[in-house]
């Protein structure tokens, strides 16, 4: 990838041998807010081109995780990060890094959906406009909107309200929001927990075609979900030993591998349910 913008400028992607380039590499030695300690010791590689996912039990900071992939979490009190995140060969934590232009190339798709209050063409044009974007604005809407599967839907009724649109809509809305500026990387936090299993389905069928054209990262406590469209799967769990809740990466992996092979004896206890 070229230049992004000025002030973050992508080197060679990382490559491993015999896997796909990789589009971020983390790695974090401790996440806090404030004097508390909310993840420690994860280190993972999101491959270009598939769906990684992060499973584990509540509190093991699998969110905190997945924000800080776009510098989310900066917007919280108390926020600092050791360790490092690169996106195609530049840490985005780096101080001369804007993280504006960071969401601009990684964007997000949070657990709720959250249309903007404004007619279903302007939510898709909202970061259009935010960017400046000088070309043809009515192709670029409708781009999004057939690429999150919901142009054939909503064509005859751009100036309704997005927040007329039903739930799976809403969240297939905001998906053609996050992808009308054209991102490398796309993070779902818990994209289908508001939805009922019909939209569920439909979100999860858009996710396997949206990742021909994005890298996806996304949370979920659903692990039937999990299998059903992750690639890689990363398992988190939570350090009690010193008196708080502390979230770390215990293994990850092929998805086929995490869930029938686990390496780890506290990843197969999870799978198997012996604790949550």
């Amino acid at each position: 990838m070229a230049a992004i913008e000025q002030n973050i400028t992508p080197g060679a992607d990382t490559v491993t041998p015999g896997a796909n380039p990789v589009a971020i590499d983390v790695r974090i030695d401790q996440i806090h807010y404030g004097s508390f300690l909310a993840v420690r010791d994860s280190a993972i590689q999101i491959e270009k081109g598939k769906i990684t996912g992060f499973i584990g039990p509540s509190g093991c900071g699998k969110s905190t995780v997945l924000r800080s992939l776009n510098r989310m979490n900066d917007m919280v009190r108390g926020f600092s990060l050791a360790g490092n995140v690169h996106f195609l060969g530049s840490d985005i934590y780096h101080p001369k890094v804007n993280p504006v232009v960071v969401r601009r190339y990684i964007g997000m798709v949070f657990q709720q959906p959250n249309p903007f209050s404004m007619s279903i063409y302007d939510n898709v044009a909202f970061g259009l406009r935010l960017n400046r974007f000088k070309g043809d604005l009515d192709e670029k809407v409708e781009l999004a909107l057939r690429r999150a599967a919901l142009w054939d839907e909503v064509k005859d009724k751009l100036k309704a309200s997005g927040l007329s649109l039903s739930g799976g809509q809403q969240q297939r809305l905001c998906i053609a929001r996050a992808v009308a500026t054209e991102p490398s990387v796309l993070l779902m936090d818990e994209p289908c927990s508001a939805l009922d299993p019909i939209a569920t389905r439909r979100i999860e069928e858009l996710m396997l075609e949206l990742k021909q054209d994005y890298t996806i990262a996304m949370v979920t406590h659903n692990m039937q979900q999990a299998t059903r469209v992750a690639d890689i799967t990363a398992f988190f769990s939570v350090d009690i030993s010193q008196g708080g809740r502390t979230g770390y990466l215990v293994e990850v992996g092929e998805t086929r591998q995490i869930f029938h092979d686990p390496r780890e004896k506290l990843t197969k206890e999870y799978i198997r349910g012996e604790f949550s």
